[in-house]
């Protein structure tokens, strides 16, 4: 029982510096237009996860034993985020969105939750649920751009209102007038609009 604690504790943490390190961010706003331009056929959620190739090295025998502890323990928070976070990596939306939700049930308010929870969302098609989840982590956290960047692309990309979204992408601006993401998300979004 120790050296499985020890092993998942020693996972956590390895996950969560990792996390701590990047951002969450929806795909790349040149990556959705090829997408949808292309034509690509989205495999169905559940198919997903059991074709899909562990993202980012993510060994499925990792998964399966915090699965396991997770329904073993299920209010064990930093767990089910974990778990959640992985489904994400996965593109497993459908369960990755359960687990987000059960999370917030058990710490609500997290913004990045909320925000991770309306990717999946967005994922599935369910872009007012996405919507109001970012603007939600935006009541929360006033300065916290992914869910703006994330609010911004279902607006532009998603439901084609690119003009609803100026003033999300004024704001994103200042916040990261850095960020090369926030960049290539407006150059994307000025490919949108018609030409004068």
């Amino acid at each position: 029982m120790f050296v499985i604690i020890g092993i998942l504790v020693g996972f956590i943490g390895g996950y969560l510096a990792h996390e701590a390190m990047s951002a969450r961010q929806p795909v790349p706003a040149s990556r959705i237009l090829a997408s949808q331009e292309q034509g690509q056929v989205r495999v169905p959620a559940g198919q997903q996860a059991a074709a899909a190739q562990p993202a980012g090295g993510v060994p499925t025998a990792e998964i399966d034993r915090l699965r396991q502890h997770v329904a073993q323990n299920p209010d064990d928070s930093e767990a089910i985020i974990l778990l959640a976070n992985l489904n994400f990596e996965i593109q497993n939306w459908s369960r990755a969105a359960e687990l987000y939700a059960r999370f917030l049930e058990l710490q609500p308010g997290d913004p990045d939750a909320m925000t991770d929870l309306g990717v999946c969302y967005r994922e599935t098609q369910r872009y007012e649920e996405a919507l109001a989840l970012f603007r939600e982590a935006r009541a929360v956290q006033p300065d916290h751009w992914q869910s703006r960047y994330n609010e911004v692309v279902v607006l532009a990309f998603d439901l084609r209102r690119p003009d609803d979204a100026n003033e999300l992408l004024t704001e994103l601006r200042e916040l990261q007038p850095d960020n090369p993401s926030v960049s290539r998300l407006v150059e994307e979004i000025e490919k949108l609009r018609p030409a004068a």
